[in-house]
């Protein structure tokens, strides 16, 4: 039976160990719609994959590295947070064998690749994976993200790696579609939260015109008000290369806050 070619996927991670925590007072469903979405992200694939490939905002190197350990540790990169969330486990095998493949796509593109073994899961890849695949079964393979931060180096990482998806392998980019810490927690910037959100759905929807508008994103509307640094909204890059030829579509709306947050999916 042929495999199914899978979708691509940026999805919002929420904050620190939001999913497993009490919310805070006066907000007691706020991260609720997030964490529904993230469960419905495995159960919504027509064919289930094989492996998953996450691209976490909470890693960049200065070539794109893989951590090919076969148990990775958890990497409790949070802080201030109830003891109880240091003490989350998540036993999902990691995924050498696939290392090779996604190394040899990445050279075939002219980048160098690293390996590394040493460094844990971060809470890009635990936290949201505990929620979409509480089974952890599914082997994992983390990718870093380069630190030039640069968006078309890695719309061209998730171009490379766009054959994965007919081999099993779900690709999946872990950030946020607005990362303003400063002002995340404060009655300001809903429009400017909106304005961003809009375009940025609008900019992911044409495969003729997307590559262009992501990588020019800094001039789209209010986009340093919502990324002061870019390192959450470049999984999206990776998610959206990988997504070829494919539109894209929002597949979630959400406000935390009162700011707006998406996450996309790109293929079928």
């Amino acid at each position: 039976m042929a495999q199914t070619r899978l979708p691509t996927h940026f999805i919002p991670h929420g904050g620190g160990p939001c999913f497993f925590m009490d919310p805070p007072a006066g907000h007691p469903h706020l991260w609720d719609p997030m964490a529904d979405y993230l469960r419905d992200l495995g159960a919504n694939l027509a064919t289930p994959p094989k492996a998953l490939l996450v691209i976490s905002a909470h890693w960049e190197e200065k070539v794109p590295t893989l951590n090919v350990a076969a148990a990775p540790e958890l990497l409790f990169d949070y802080y201030g947070f109830p003891d109880h969330t240091y003490q989350l486990r998540y036993p999902a095998p990691g995924a050498p064998w696939l290392a090779d493949r996604v190394e040899s796509l990445l050279r075939g593109a002219a980048f160098d690749v690293g390996r590394e073994t040493q460094r844990g899961w971060d809470h890009g890849v635990f936290i949201p994976m505990m929620v979409a695949f509480p089974e952890a079964t599914l082997p994992i393979l983390q990718m870093s993200m380069l630190d030039t931060l640069d968006p078309d180096a890695h719309l061209r990482l998730g171009k490379a790696l766009t054959p994965l998806r007919d081999e099993g392998v779900l690709i999946i980019g872990s950030g946020m579609s607005y990362h303003n810490l400063r002002a995340f927690y404060g009655s300001s910037g809903q429009g400017e939260a909106a304005a961003f959100d809009g375009w940025l759905t609008g900019a992911i929807q044409s495969p003729e015109t997307r590559s262009q508008a992501l990588t020019h994103w800094r001039d789209a509307p209010s986009a340093r008000f919502c990324h002061p640094r870019e390192e959450h909204l470049l999984p999206l890059m990776v998610a959206a290369g990988a997504g070829d030829a494919d539109p894209g579509r929002q597949t979630f709306q959400g406000n935390i806050f009162g700011k707006a947050v998406s996450g996309y999916a790109f293929g079928p």
